[in-house]
């Protein structure tokens, strides 16, 4: 896929399920994409957090700030962090097929591996038929993507899968399912993919401050789409129903983790050449800004998606909205005119996961019985770019 300013053109290898924003709709962005139905379904999701957990108790002991000040603001309690030399159990297969168990750093890579694992199992797909792998995140472990590794990690066929990562913020494990369901839908053969979103921003979060320290946490989660009807006789209900997706650039400077590279001198001849030691500045927000755009933005995007699905509001069995803060959901269901009893949220116990919340919520409510097969769920991401989108799904 691959997307141009909307004044310009719009591209796509399956090019007839995307439209281009002309100003038609209420919000003005400077690139957006949307389209209807496509022929895939969500058959698996899964999800790993860290072992480690900070309450926001601990958070006291570390900052002028308290429970209650931080549940009342935020709807967050604790959230799961990954700790300098934590380690973890995790199965990965050999490039002979075998299966082993080992104690291994605990690390984005290895949340990943056991999220796509759970996420297979429950789908019944196995690994060697996933065609394609897409890992949606901000912070990989590996600066050249963590994809790749994931997929042989559980399994994947080397010979036939592709496996990339994509950034889009907490807007990516969204954009990472319209992707995915691009290349099952437009006949290039492709029948199962999986996708995670898996982010570490605790990694990059200025712990010296408490209004954003408050507010992250790590985790993973992947969901397994397939194209194929695997014998249904009432699939054309399934899939993504509807999606739309937006990005404004002129929105980035509100919130952003800028590259600073720490000057190095090599002794070329002559005076030398500086060249850069790679790092980044640590995450900013304009907390105001992000919230104000959020909850103006969001429910626009969400009634788009729904006009793309053919449906309404009162059609959705679920809303599952990025978990960034309870005020913002409020928010966006009262402006939808949905029930606070149709979100699903478990924002309390991991805070603001980025790329990894959505399916992070999505596994807790599918688990628990929650969200059953035939369900509509309405599904929105949005973060730094700036990037929102929504996506109407039908699961199982």
């Amino acid at each position: 896929m691959k997307l141009i300013c909307a004044s310009v053109a719009l591209l796509s290898a399956g090019a007839s399920a995307f439209s281009i924003n002309n100003g038609l709709r209420p919000t003005t962005t400077a690139l957006s994409a949307s389209g209807g139905k496509m022929s895939v379904r969500p058959l698996g999701i899964g999800s790993a957090a860290p072992q480690t957990v900070i309450t926001n108790f601990d958070l006291e002991t570390v900052h002028d700030t308290s429970d209650e000040w931080i549940r009342t603001r935020t709807g967050i309690q604790e959230r799961r962090v990954l700790v300098h030399d934590g380690t973890r159990s995790v199965i990965e297969k050999t490039k002979d097929g075998d299966e082993v168990d080992a104690e291994t750093p605990e690390n984005l890579r290895t949340l990943g591996i056991e999220a796509a694992q759970a996420a297979l199992s429950m789908s019944g797909i196995d690994a060697s038929d996933i065609d394609l792998v897409i890992c949606a995140t901000s912070s990989p472990d590996d600066l050249f993507g963590d994809a790749p590794t994931i997929a042989n990690a559980v399994g994947c066929d080397k010979s036939r899968y592709a496996a990339f990562d994509l950034t889009a913020a907490c807007s990516g494990f969204l954009f990472g399912i319209v992707t995915a369901s691009q290349f099952l839908s437009n006949g290039n053969g492709m029948k199962n993919a999986l996708v995670l979103g898996a982010d570490a921003l605790t990694r990059w979060v200025d712990w010296d401050d408490r209004n954003s320290c408050i507010l992250f946490g790590d985790g993973a989660g992947a969901m397994v789409l397939s194209s194929e009807n695997n014998g249904d006789d009432d699939g054309d209900g399934f899939g993504v129903l509807g999606y739309a997706m937006h990005s404004n650039g002129a929105g980035h400077k509100d919130l952003k983790c800028i590259y600073r590279g720490e000057p190095k001198t090599i002794s070329t001849p002559g005076d030398g050449t500086i060249v850069h030691d790679g790092s980044y500045d640590l995450m900013t927000m304009n907390g105001r800004k992000v919230y104000s755009f959020a909850t103006r933005e969001v429910p626009n995007v969400l009634q788009e998606a729904l006009d793309e699905a053919g449906i309404s509001v009162d059609d959705v069995d679920h809303l599952l909205l990025h978990q960034a803060n309870i005020r913002i959901m409020e928010v966006v269901a009262e402006r939808l005119g949905m029930p606070m009893e149709k979100v699903i949220t478990n924002l309390y116990k991991y805070g603001n996961t980025s790329a990894a919340s959505i399916p992070l919520a999505l596994d807790d409510a599918v688990r628990s019985g929650r969200v059953k097969k035939g369900d509509v769920i309405a599904c929105a991401g949005f973060g730094a770019g700036l990037s929102w989108g929504a996506a109407i799904l039908k699961w199982g």
